[in-house]
């Protein structure tokens, strides 16, 4: 049985206030690029995944943009570990186990209901924010193959720059995908993006 996520009425909103005022303390600026319209579907979130912030970064850019039910997966084991996450919008995976096809229908089923929002980190693991070429595992496809309604695909790509600033300036770049409904597809249109995202930020100054 995999682990299903739980908004508790009381630790959610805490969580969100909480981590939300930890990440102002940490980070100089915050930024949103990309003009992303609304189109009142459930939307399905793509993110690079260099840090323990990007689900923090991720929750911050749902509160200014979207105002949906936050939901993100995380592995089974480190759901159990931080276990309060699960009242927070977590639910598990657990690779090359059977209950991998649950994790895939439950997906599925978040994606159903427009009031929801699910944070996908399709590299699978942390990696560095200086690579330019992301692997996809096949896990969305799946998931996409199971979602039989509209949704909305988001690609979010987190940078940083410090500039002439003690602590670092964070951008977040956002674009609407309307591709294929395919890992191949979603993984090349993701790279594409975040080398053009790579290309703008080098060229900003003070």
């Amino acid at each position: 049985m995999i682990i299903k996520a739980e908004h508790h009425f009381l630790l959610d909103p805490f969580f969100r206030h909480y981590v939300i005022r930890k990440m102002k303390r940490h980070f100089q600026s915050f930024t949103i690029n990309g003009a992303i319209q609304d189109k009142n579907l459930p939307i399905l979130l793509i993110c690079n995944h260099v840090s323990w912030w990007d689900g923090i970064w991720t929750l911050y850019t749902n509160q200014q943009l979207f105002q949906r039910k936050y939901h993100f997966m995380m592995l089974e084991e480190e759901l159990r570990k931080n276990w309060f996450f699960k009242y927070t919008g977590g639910f598990s995976i657990k690779k090359r186990s059977k209950s991998i096809i649950e994790t895939f229908d439950y997906t599925a089923e978040l994606l159903s209901d427009t009031q929801n929002l699910v944070l996908l980190f399709p590299q699978g693991n942390i990696k560095s924010i200086y690579q330019n070429k992301f692997v996809f595992e096949k896990g969305i496809e799946k998931i996409l193959q199971r979602t039989k309604n509209d949704i909305q695909i988001v690609f979010q790509a987190n940078l940083i720059d410090y500039f002439a600033d003690a602590k670092p300036n964070v951008f977040f770049n956002l674009h609407n995908y309307t591709g294929a409904w395919n890992s191949t597809e979603i993984e090349n249109a993701y790279n594409s993006f975040y080398n053009k995202c790579l290309e703008t930020q080098a060229k900003k100054e003070i």
